[in-house]
């Protein structure tokens, strides 16, 4: 039997975790954080589960990760609805008939379509090279001014003339009054939050947890103590940065507790103008139908934040240099650690949903374990 040492208490070392300790194997999982679940993580507050790092809807049209997952808790049936807020105004999101009776009072899809092609026209059919004329290629002028420029501006820290086209590859535009956000078979919440999934998964009799634990205060020892490590912090941190520091984008999160029992009417609201520095306000009793104390609400703001060392690192900033990079990174790890499985968003730099962590890790389990 194989001794493993997991680096992360998130879902993909949970997962690879419970499917090693399933087959046999003991395993040993330590988490710089003092709590598991990473960021899915959720508290029960006046009797409403916060979701401490930003909104979680799990969603997926693989139905192996949707069964899978409903091992560990029941889902609801919330779907993901957000609405925008710009400077006032409230529109539908994804940007759907809804936005656009708004907009320009349209009422059928013809006319809709006519409207974007209109303002599509200012660009002159040339080429888009950056994220702003990207977008107004897809979606026409008005749309892009009030429902994606700031939002992405404040998303990126960048102008979105300063952004490569490649960021808004498509965007949702739906000709139906259809405000559901995904377009997956699967979708809800989890009962009684997320961090019961990771409690199940770590709750095998094969498994020890240490929260608090930071692994590069002792690297070289668990690298010498375990047959193989599971990584899931960042990649060019594990070594030491040697082939250059990738980009990450960091969050910094405002919650409040309320004396009322609704503040905005909605799980997630998006603030898409330029001078609100949040980019949403999730108010979480929404995702589980107002379930809570009476008269309490609790509600957090979103902001983003450039990241440097010693931040928190959220997502990967997936543009061509950062993507060379790791590659080289993928390949140097391949020759020079090849006890070490990397994974996970930090791991992998890829920016994956919650299903698409389990997917990946099942996918290393199946590598890792023959089947």
């Amino acid at each position: 039997m194989t001794n493993y040492l997991i680096v992360g208490a998130g879902l993909f070392g949970a997962t690879f975790a419970y499917e090693a300790a399933k087959r046999g194997h003991q395993v040993k999982v330590i988490e710089k954080r003092n709590h598991i679940a990473g960021n899915i993580y959720t508290k029960e507050v006046h009797g409403i589960q916060v979701h401490q790092f930003g909104a979680h809807i799990f969603h997926t049209s693989n139905k192996e990760v949707w069964d899978y997952v409903q091992q560990f808790a029941e889902f609801n049936r919330y779907t993901n609805a957000p609405v925008a807020n710009y400077n006032g105004e409230i529109y539908n999101l994804p940007f759907n008939m809804n936005t656009f009776n708004k907009l320009w009072g349209v009422v059928t899809p013809q006319e809709a379509m006519a409207k974007i092609e209109e303002q599509k026209a200012v660009l002159g059919g040339k080429e888009p090279e950056n994220l702003e004329e990207q977008a107004i290629s897809l979606i026409g002028t008005d749309i892009y001014e009030k429902l994606i420029k700031g939002y992405t501006e404040k998303q990126w820290g960048r102008k979105a003339t300063e952004l490569p086209a490649f960021i808004i590859k498509r965007l949702p535009v739906r000709l139906t009054y259809d405000n559901n956000y995904f377009n997956d078979l699967y979708q809800g919440i989890p009962m009684g939050g997320y961090t019961q999934i990771v409690e199940k998964m770590l709750g095998h009799e094969n498994i020890t947890v240490e929260t608090g634990v930071d692994f590069f205060d002792k690297k070289d020892q668990y690298l010498a103590e375990f047959d193989k490590v599971v990584f899931t912090g960042m990649i060019d941190q594990f070594f030491n940065y040697e082939l250059g520091e990738l980009e990450y984008r960091s969050l910094r999160f405002e919650t409040e507790i309320l004396d009322e029992d609704n503040y905005q009417g909605n799980a997630v609201v998006n603030y898409t103008d330029a001078e609100t520095p949040y980019t949403r306000i999730i108010e979480h009793k929404h995702f589980e139908y107002g379930k809570g104390e009476k008269g309490k609400t609790v509600i957090t703001r979103e902001y983003p934040a450039d990241w440097q060392r010693g931040d928190e690192p959220y997502y990967p900033v997936n543009n061509e240099r950062n993507n060379e990079m790791y590659q080289a990174y993928k390949a140097y790890a391949a020759k020079n650690a090849s006890n070490v499985i990397f994974g996970g968003r930090l791991g992998q730099y890829k920016y994956y949903n919650m299903d698409q962590v389990i997917a990946a890790a099942l996918e290393i389990v199946r590598e890792e374990f023959k089947g």
